[in-house]
């Protein structure tokens, strides 16, 4: 049972929310979107409104009837010229202020007007009065609900001595200095006027003017001291409002025109012009606003329910039941309810303590289960933070941030959005594996193809070192043949790096004929060379910072869809100080593209490039991989290909989809010069840039309008290709049968000294 105290409690409670609710409603917007619905300190409802609502040609009023001019200067609101005080929603009337008519001896009483169309004067709000010791008030109004052209009188007289007996209460107005008159029903055209009517004769000692006007009830109080000195110029009158002139029968036939919106009812008005709206029982709001009125939560209002009792709101009304175990009659007019101790309740006691305790054991298992979620992204964050540092996250922005515009070119990712864009590293993504990590295919959020390689560093200081210096480098690479690097993520327990994806596959897919039936043209091959020659020439010497490859093959070589090379996989690439000719390291690389020389020293040059470049132009030539293990004489194709060209027979080993019958001397010239890439000394080789610039020649030969078949001898082709510096120093014109020929001799006596 509740005790008094709480029944007190609950009956505050419930007086403070409905005092909350009443607060709420009276500050709704009431007027329509975009209108004003204040001028000062009055509100405007609608129908009421100034102006038009922004952005549209409609009007904030219903009609002119309802059209109101705030003057913003003064914040004073008018209807039709008159100042406006107060407007109310709910009784349908307007606080205005009037002019007092005053008629002064010798002079004519000011006649004052009121014209207000649709609205009528309140008959139950106001009062004519006249004030004074020699006063004749009158009005003059024509009778709506007459409903004639005739125009009627009314009015009073206030007479008093000079002076006034003591006896007389001043506070009262019943004839003696000031009468009064009602106002009659359903007037909207009244005029009315204050004169003397003895001239005053014998009161000469008191103000010599009279004073008549229509005020609001309750308002104005008498005084003597108003014959001396009367205090007010205008005084305030009540209008009630209504819509059209029509009744609601004949409004609600235009929909069009019909002011009562949803939930409302329609009340003819009581002085016979036009209508009013009201909201149904159970509902409040504006009956003429476009939303209509809204139902009242009355569960949240004081209500007729009992003190055990639920209360269920419902649309317009509300109803009162007894909780579960408890009977009787809900509402305060009935028994109310109490504890129902019927064993069928007793069972349904125990269900719903049953139903209690489950649900309290759910919410302490989503509690514990929330904060171990939280607990758990907590240590993800702290987690990803120390991958991010231990990964050289701060060297790298440090970096970054030293150069200008260096968000443009490198991107630091989420291990969220790298997740995403490969489906948590699903397998089916995975596009290859490598010696330096695995690569995935993956789609940003912004719809860009990428390809994403999980590395394959340790934790050792000095190699985060080193690749962080390689991605700042990288970042700056900017070559068309080159796999563009467009960010990393640092997060991961191993750095994730993000490239630009090239569709076509690798140079091997299309050479080799087991992947590849229809493999490449010798004019295609020949321009991937050199574009694979001009990218590396560039890494060797363009570059900020020298960059070795060191991981230079034909599956590192990249076909877009126009079969435009792109070199890929810098997770074996070195950078070299400008002030150190090679840097000595473990080896590593991929065996049959390997320099013997990096193979015996550990050291590595430019010139470890230049021997895994002339392998590829082998594989080029030839269409055989680097390492084939069935075919023992052919397992290292570099020597392979030595010991052919050693033994004349390169037409031998050409694959036969390069040879065309027209391209005799330019598959001579790149064998001549993949053999020299391949030499065992590195200081044999010639560099990336002079490979780059003879492969260019023989293009450019191809292309030059003045070679003809075999003539290659002219000195328009020696100067296209340039000249081959033979193993003495001698110049061997390239481009010629005769420099081939010259080199076979020279292998003869390399093996004859003993190389």
């Amino acid at each position: 049972m509740f005790s008094t105290e709480k029944v007190m409690m609950r009956m505050k409670l419930l007086l403070l929310i409905n005092l909350l609710a009443m607060t709420m409603a009276a500050t709704e917007a009431q007027s329509l979107a975009g209108c004003p619905d204040k001028c000062g300190d009055v509100d405007i409802p609608y129908p009421f409104g100034v102006g038009v609502q922004p952005g549209t040609s409609r009007n904030c009023f219903l009609d002119q009837s309802f059209n109101l001019t705030c003057d913003n200067s003064t914040s004073t609101l008018y209807f039709d010229n008159i100042t406006v005080s107060s407007i109310s929603l709910q009784q349908h009337q307007m606080d205005i202020f009037m002019l007092v008519s005053e008629g002064c001896y010798n002079q004519t009483g000011q006649l004052r007007s009121l014209y207000t169309k649709t609205f009528t004067i309140s008959s139950t709000q106001n009062k004519f009065v006249s004030v004074g010791c020699d006063t004749l008030g009158m009005i003059y109004f024509q009778n709506n609900s007459l409903r004639n052209n005739f125009t009627h009188y009314t009015g009073c007289v206030a007479l008093c001595y000079s002076p006034p007996p003591k006896e007389i209460d001043d506070k009262t107005c019943s004839g003696t200095a000031c009468c009064q008159v009602d106002i009659p029903v359903g007037i909207n055209n009244i005029s009315f006027v204050a004169v003397s009517v003895f001239n005053h004769t014998n009161v000469l000692t008191f103000n010599n003017c009279s004073h008549g006007f229509i005020v609001k009830h309750d308002w104005f109080h008498f005084s003597f001291d108003y014959l001396r000195d009367f205090p007010y110029d205008r005084v305030p009158v009540v209008l009630d409002w209504s819509v059209s002139n029509v009744t609601c029968r004949t409004a609600s036939r235009s929909k069009a025109d019909y002011a009562c919106k949803s939930n409302t009812e329609c009340v003819d008005s009581s002085d016979g012009v036009g209508y009013k709206c009201i909201c149904k029982p159970g509902f409040e709001g504006n009956p003429y606003h476009p939303n209509g009125c809204h139902d009242v939560d009355e569960c949240s209002r004081p209500n007729n329910c009992s003190i055990h009792s639920q209360c269920i709101n419902l649309n317009g009304t509300y109803k009162c039941v007894c909780p579960p175990g408890y009977k009787g009659i809900a509402y305060n007019n009935g028994t109310g309810c109490s504890l129902d101790t019927s064993p069928s309740n007793q069972n349904l006691s125990i269900l719903i303590i049953a139903l209690g305790v489950s649900v309290a054991l759910l919410a302490v298992f989503t509690l514990v289960s929330t904060l171990c979620w939280a607990r758990k992204q907590r240590t993800l964050k702290q987690l990803r933070e120390r991958n991010f540092e231990q990964n050289g996250g701060n060297i790298l922005l440090q970096q970054l941030s030293e150069q200008q515009g260096y968000t443009d070119r490198i991107k630091i990712f989420t291990e969220v959005e790298l997740k995403n864009a490969t489906n948590n590293f699903d397998q089916c993504r995975i596009l290859g594996r490598g010696g330096q990590g695995t690569v995935y295919d993956g789609i940003l959020q912004d719809n860009r193809h990428v390809a994403i390689k999980k590395s394959r560093i340790g934790g050792d200081p000095r190699q985060i070192k080193d690749f962080i210096n390689e991605v700042f480098v990288l970042s700056q690479i900017n070559h068309r043949n080159v796999v563009k690097l467009l960010g990393c993520c640092l997060e991961t327990e191993v750095p994730l790096l993000v490239y630009e994806f090239v569709d076509n596959g690798t140079l091997l897919d299309h050479i080799d004929p087991l992947k590849n039936e229809f493999s490449i043209s010798w004019e295609t091959r020949l321009r991937i060379a050199v574009e694979t020659a001009e990218a590396i020439s560039y890494l060797h010497s363009s570059a900020s910072i020298p960059i070795i490859h060191r991981d230079i093959k034909s599956t590192n070589i990249l076909l877009d869809h126009n079969l435009k090379a792109k070199v890929s996989d810098f997770g074996a690439s070195r950078l070299v100080p400008l002030d150190e000719t090679h840097v000595t390291t473990v080896v590593q690389g991929t065996l049959g593209y390997l320099d013997p020389e990096y193979l015996h020293t550990g050291q590595f040059d430019e010139k470890s490039d230049v021997y895994s470049f002339g392998v590829v132009l082998v594989e080029l030539l030839t269409g055989k991989k680097a390492v084939q293990f069935s075919m023992p004489e052919q397992r290292n194709l570099a020597m392979y290909f030595v010991s052919s060209m050693k033994e004349d027979r390169l037409w031998e080993i050409l694959d036969k989809q390069v040879y065309d019958g027209n391209n005799t001397n330019q598959l001579k010239e790149v064998a001549l010069l993949a053999w020299r890439c391949v030499k065992v000394k590195g200081e044999e080789r010639p560099t990336m840039k002079e490979v780059a610039k003879e492969l260019e020649g023989l293009v450019a030969i191809e292309k030059h309008p003045w070679v003809k078949g075999e003539d290659l001898m002219s000195e328009e082709s020696e100067y296209l290709l340039g000249h081959v510096p033979d193993m003495y120093g001698a110049t061997i014109a390239a481009g010629t049968s005769a420099s081939y020929d010259t080199m076979l001799k020279d292998i003869a006596l390399e093996i004859a000294d003993g190389r």
